[in-house]
């Protein structure tokens, strides 16, 4: 019987190899071209030459072979394999790290060190950083105390493991995604980290807290971490642990804290610097939803009673108690410092409150003392509190900023930090007032903007003056009044910026767009964020509550020609061999420098003619404008020379209350405004900074159309004077007069009391002879009801003059809804 023919594709097999062994593939050979295949007699035609593979053997699944996209993919064997080796090598890192970090010996900042500030030469400012700890068992501690702080920091302390793992690769993942840095410790791994570690952040540290904490969840009571929490945690005011918090807040020992108090501190923990509601006023809402929180989460723990809670007023806590070598400027200094270290994120607070850094400022010695100099001589030596009450209100505030390169070389926070600790040059609760109306000008220039009947605003542009007068083209209505209701009529853009006109400037903002306005204002330096930084008509009257340092970086930006560069206290940052990195300040063009030219041109023109000429005492040409509050609360003067940029406020207040108080009567003068007082400090310091140095002219490019007369506008009524606004255009001839009150224009003693400006103040608008007898300045001082005692002129600047009602003093003037009354204008009235 013959052997039958092989299938298709079959690869005869030798028969002397075992059927076990590979077969050699015998490669096919095409046919020849004359061959003729029969059936059966040979291998069907293929698809190509080459092997067939082999048929799948009988009962057994074929495995699909994987192609394309899919190859590039792991198989499940591999994927199991690959996690339970992670799995292995991440558990013998635990093991290991376990066996092998071990509990360390307190660290550095148990016993913290002192941190050196030195002045932009090296000589020493002064040194802070004395540790204040006073260690108590837990035993002392009221149990509400310690459940206040459970609260704020570790509700489930009693019954969670000493780490969270999912707790911190939540904090982890929030941070990454920009919702915050947050923590993920458990108050086991703050412990570890006040006690053990430090407050350095970096993955080292944490790994390293991570084991520690571990290792003593295991082998101490949770009494035992608790304690020592509450006694290495830093609480501000240089206080370590809850002993030394509630002495340095309450002044008692910590056994005698109630619940309330308790919480304050508690709340302290998440932000000691920020949420110290006397050194930081303008942090109170924040520190109070935090207090909230702390006595919410008690409720909810059941650690409190809903009805106790109702109950629960806030806790003000005392007074800060300077430390050693804090007098003076230094105190001021020191904290300003640190607090910018700590906005910036350069260092957070409690790292920074461990010690051991040498902080070289960007503070000019020379500099410094000349500013403290100037506010000295000139104002605090003629304060007399024990015989006029209004003297004890004067505060004053000056920081000095060079505009190329953003150093802050000289600050004033007050009379001295042991007895004024509130630093005037960075609070936040007074209005900036007329020294924010350059931001709507430049506004102007910048947007290009225009008037309602569509003419391009400039210097020479005219508008309407006169007091009480509608804004038009706003959706609020609004009619602000000039200080001593003045109706100017129809004047230019310089004018009005010179005599500090209202009427002109709400106007000249709902021209350009308040929301345009405002972005302005962020550009050339204003934190978006500052207080009452509302848009609308009233913004142009300075409702806004910068700080000093604010205003003096926004001028800044006008004074280097547009360009904005980030002001900065400190030059460099170094502990041991280490230098710690500080943020990038990369200058930015803000606003063009013809929107900054053409506003620093007019602000010339304020200083060489409208209200602030007492800045001419300084000797070198400059640019600046004049400011005073609502109620004549704070008074301003921010001014520039070309290379240096002064802004300084005085400001009134309550020393035992702290509330804001008006400076009527303050010096012995009736009213205080920015071109009086707050003008000559800056002249006087500026004088003194910039001696032995040439008086250097200022630089500028204008806006085409911004040096050239206003052509004459066109004439809609048969007066041929007259413009569509209303009023009459002014001829050189015909500039208005400001409202004079003594105080700027001469008579800085009693100028505008009792004759009108005895000096020089007023002798035309004032009447030397007639000044306050009969109409309190005839011509213009004092408009109505000049008193005998008061009347006329009073004190200040061209456009504060103000109005007067016999002995009862000084009444309504300038602002957004003013109005008269006897002795104190409306709270919405504003001087300019």
């Amino acid at each position: 019987m013959s052997d039958q023919s092989p299938p298709p594709g079959w690869t005869p097999r030798d028969p002397d190899t075992p059927p076990d062994r590979p077969q050699p593939r015998r490669r096919q050979q095409p046919p020849g071209p004359q061959a003729e295949q029969q059936p059966g007699s040979g291998p069907e035609p293929g698809p190509g030459p080459g092997p067939r593979p082999n048929p799948p053997r009988p009962g057994k699944k074929a495995r699909r072979k994987r192609t394309g996209w899919r190859r590039a993919l792991p198989t499940w064997r591999m994927v199991l394999g690959g996690v339970l080796l992670l799995a292995l090598l991440l558990g013998g890192a635990l093991v290991a790290g376990y066996l092998l970090v071990d509990i360390p010996p307190a660290n550095a900042a148990a016993t913290a060190q002192s941190s050196v500030y030195l002045y932009s030469d090296g000589s020493q400012i002064a040194r802070d950083g004395e540790v204040n700890r006073v260690n108590v068992p837990l035993s002392q501690i009221p149990r509400t105390v310690q459940e206040a702080v459970l609260a704020a920091e570790d509700r489930d302390f009693y019954s969670e493991r000493a780490v969270d793992p999912k707790a911190m690769l939540r904090a982890a993942w929030n941070t990454a995604t920009g919702k915050g840095t947050q923590s993920g410790s458990t108050i086991t791994q703050q412990y570890v980290k006040n006690y053990y570690l430090g407050q350095e952040q970096t993955i080292k540290r944490k790994v390293k807290e991570f084991f520690i904490a571990i290792k003593l969840g295991r082998e101490k009571s949770k009494d035992y971490i608790l304690e020592g929490y509450l006694n290495t945690s830093y609480f501000g005011r240089n206080a370590y642990g809850i002993q030394a918090a509630a002495q340095a807040y309450y002044g008692k020992d910590v056994a005698d804290l109630t619940t309330a108090e308790g919480a304050y501190l508690a709340t302290l923990l998440n932000s000691p610097s920020a949420f110290d509601v006397v050194s930081h006023p303008q942090s109170r809402p924040r520190a109070l939803a935090r207090w909230n929180y702390v006595l919410d989460g008690m409720v909810k723990k059941q650690w409190l009673s809903a009805a106790e809670r109702a109950t629960t007023q806030f806790p003000e806590p005392g007074k800060v108690r300077a430390a050693a070598g804090m007098s003076g400027q230094r105190g001021y200094l020191v904290e300003a410092i640190k607090e910018f270290i700590i906005e910036r994120g350069i260092l957070d607070d409690k790292t920074l409150a461990e010690g051991g850094y040498r902080i070289t400022t960007t503070i000019d010695k020379r500099r410094q003392n000349a500013l403290v100099e100037a506010v000295d001589t000139q104002m605090v030596a003629k304060l007399d509190p024990e015989t006029r009450k209004a003297d004890r209100l004067v505060r004053a505030g000056g920081v000095s900023i060079d505009p190329a390169t953003g150093k802050v070389v000289a600050m004033y926070g007050g009379i001295d930090y042991t007895k004024q600790y509130v630093n005037n040059a960075t609070r936040h609760d007074y209005q900036v007032a007329s020294t924010f109306k350059p931001f709507v000008f430049a506004a102007a220039v910048e947007n290009d903007s225009r008037t309602q009947d569509g003419r391009r605003i400039t210097p020479n542009t005219i508008y309407n003056g006169d007091n009480r007068r509608p804004v038009v083209g706003g959706r609020i209505r609004f009619a602000p009044e000039n200080e001593g209701q003045v109706s100017y009529g129809n004047i230019s853009v310089n004018t009005a910026t010179d005599l500090s006109v209202n009427a002109v400037y709400a106007q000249m903002a709902v021209d350009v767009g308040t929301t345009k306005v405002k972005q302005t204002a962020i550009d050339l330096g204003i934190p978006e964020n500052t207080p009452n930084f509302v848009v609308g008509p009233a913004m142009a009257l300075g409702t806004l509550q910068a700080s000093v340092l604010d205003m003096t970086q926004a001028y800044a930006t006008l004074a280097d020609h547009g360009r904005r560069t980030p002001y900065t206290f400190v030059e460099k940052i170094t502990k041991g061999d280490d230098t710690i990195g500080l943020p990038d300040r990369t200058p930015v063009q803000a606003i063009s420098r013809e929107a900054a030219d053409t506003t620093t041109a007019m602000l010339v023109s304020v200083v060489d003619n409208g209200t602030g000429t007492a800045a001419l005492a300084a000797g070198h040409p400059a640019a600046g404008k004049t400011g005073t509050g609502e109620l004549d609360r704070s008074a301003w003067f921010a001014a520039y020379t070309p290379n240096l940029v002064t802004v300084i406020s005085m400001m009134g207040q309550d020393p035992d209350t702290g509330t804001l108080q008006s400076l009527y009567g303050a010096l012995g003068e009736a009213r205080i405004g920015g071109g009086g007082y707050p003008a000559r400090i800056w002249a006087a310091y500026t004088k003194t900074a910039l001696e032995g140095s040439d008086p250097i002219d200022f630089d500028l490019e204008l806006q085409p159309g911004a040096a050239q007369p206003p052509p004459p506008p066109s004439l809609p009524s048969d007066d041929p004077r007259e413009t569509p606004g209303g009023g009459l255009t002014p001829t050189p001839s015909q500039r208005p007069t400001p409202p004079t009150r003594g105080q700027d224009n001469g008579g800085q003693d009693n100028g505008g009391q009792n004759q009108g400006g005895q000096d020089n103040g007023g002798q035309n608008q004032g009447g030397q002879n007639n000044g306050g007898q009969d109409q309190g300045g005839q011509d213009n001082g004092g408009q109505t009801q000049g008193g005998q005692n008061n009347g006329g002129t009073t004190q200040g600047e061209g456009d504060q003059g103000g109005t007067t009602t016999g002995s009862q003093g000084t009444t309504g003037s300038g602002g957004a809804d003013g109005g008269t009354t006897e002795g104190l204008r409306p709270p919405s009235a504003f001087l300019e």
